[in-house]
């Protein structure tokens, strides 16, 4: 992987509900609006520094602990999914988990980091 910004940031949270992730948001964003729900699947707008960044959060994803935050853009806070997760970790008191590398031809799937309590580790995780 590359010390590259990526080009969108995907975390996963365990076991926190849509109004704790809603409220996460609200703290690191300028502003949030729900544009669409259905089920599982919500989409928002975050606003930071008058841009606006795409959000689809699906909940009850793999293992139906986990909640996926998928930042649409490369325009958040943060250069890195990793940078996401230790951020979203301390924040919402919970672990975190990331893809460790990217999605290019060669990088390994299923190496991801969990991130949890001031610590990062590289960790196996069949997602399928």
């Amino acid at each position: 992987m590359t010390d590259q910004r990526h080009p969108d940031i995907e975390i996963y949270v365990k076991n926190r509900s849509l109004d704790e992730i809603e409220a996460w948001l609200r703290q690191r964003f300028d502003g949030l609006s729900n544009d669409f729900s259905q089920g599982t699947v919500h989409e928002y707008k975050a606003s930071l520094d008058d841009t606006a960044v795409p959000v689809m959060i699906h909940e009850k994803v793999v293992g139906k602990a986990w909640t996926s935050v998928w930042f649409k853009s490369d325009r958040t806070r943060w250069e890195k999914d990793l940078d996401c997760a230790i951020q979203a970790a301390a924040d919402m008191e919970t672990q975190i988990r990331c893809i460790a590398g990217g999605w290019a031809d060669g990088d390994e799937p299923d190496e991801w980091w969990k991130v949890e309590n001031d610590t990062q580790e590289k960790i196996q995780w069949r997602t399928d």
